[in-house]
């Protein structure tokens, strides 16, 4: 039986909730993040994109290419409230649900196309999830996890797009590498290095090449570039990680102010795995400069 798999990604999650609870923000470009310089883009809307703005990127160089954005800090847990929703939604007709992010799932529909269709199903799901949530959400259908992805990245805005078997090849071909997932910031620019900018260049080279190259994510993105993923859709994802953060207004050198900080920070941790009866066997702590240099270190714990 061929395998039928849906990525389903809420569109600008974030600024899309936001514009549900504020009208005045439709058709307009929206910022959610912190405030301050330190704070980064956690979302925008495609009408920021449109200068140059992605999530993730420092809010004060966001604020330098689109001044008119409007600002909004954002609010975990409602967006935590309407991802629930979504997710119940689904689950109400979907039997294999992996919940990706606050923003993505991907649904096994194999077998579940003996009367209607999933094509039609998938559609019919989508409707649903807009009438009732009034949130634009995109997906992808094909037969593995990874084509579905960028086929919901073809799809968006508030689309969809189906990839039938046998067609994935040609499907990716043109498209960016950048399009690949597992290609990021470092790997990109190596492959680029290598004259490889589109997909169908990484389809015709050798996977031993990749291999020598990259190891074995070579080896994952050569399959991945041929529209080659046998991963499983995972219902459950356990919590494997805590953690907690502190951004600074202004900079500061006061070692006694950061360690009270941090041992409040830890006081918060444990109360949380003591809460939910957890163990951890690694302790790691991060530091971002304001420049963005990110420094980390970790060291295990003895579990006695």
């Amino acid at each position: 039986m061929e395998r039928t798999i849906v990525h389903c990604d809420l569109d600008t999650f974030f600024v899309s909730v936001e514009r549900l609870l504020n009208s005045d923000l439709v058709g307009k470009p929206v910022l959610i993040g912190g405030s301050s310089d330190r704070g980064v883009v956690a979302s925008c809307s495609y009408e920021a994109r449109k200068f140059g703005v992605h999530s993730a990127m420092p809010m004060r160089l966001a604020r330098q290419l689109c001044p008119e954005a409007i600002l909004v800090r954002g609010d975990h847990d409602l967006y935590s409230k309407y991802s629930n929703i979504v997710t119940e939604i689904i689950e109400e007709k979907i039997p294999i649900v992996e919940k990706a992010s606050i923003d993505e799932h991907y649904l096994d529909m194999s077998g579940m196309d003996k009367f209607f269709g999933t094509w039609k199903l998938t559609q019919e799901l989508r409707q649903r999830i807009i009438k009732e949530t009034g949130l634009p959400i995109s997906f992808g259908l094909s037969t593995n996890k990874t084509v579905s992805k960028i086929a919901t990245g073809e799809a968006k805005p508030c689309g969809e797009r189906k990839v039938d078997g046998g067609t994935e090849k040609p499907f990716l071909a043109p498209l960016s590498i950048r399009k690949i997932p597992g290609i990021g910031d470092k790997t990109y620019p190596l492959l680029r290095n290598m004259g490889i900018s589109h997909i169908y260049t990484l389809q015709q080279m050798n996977v031993f090449t990749m291999k020598q190259v990259l190891g074995e994510n070579g080896v994952s993105i050569w399959n991945k570039a041929n529209g080659i993923d046998k991963s499983a859709v995972v219902p459950f994802h356990q919590q494997k990680s805590m953690s907690k953060e502190h951004t600074f207004e202004q900079d500061t050198i006061d070692m006694e102010l950061l360690r009270r900080i941090m041992l409040s920070m830890v006081d918060e941790l444990a109360f949380d795995l003591r809460k939910d009866g957890r163990l951890t066997s690694c302790v790691t702590v991060k530091i971002r400069y304001s420049n963005f240099d990110t420094h980390t270190t970790q060291v295990s714990v003895a579990l006695l």
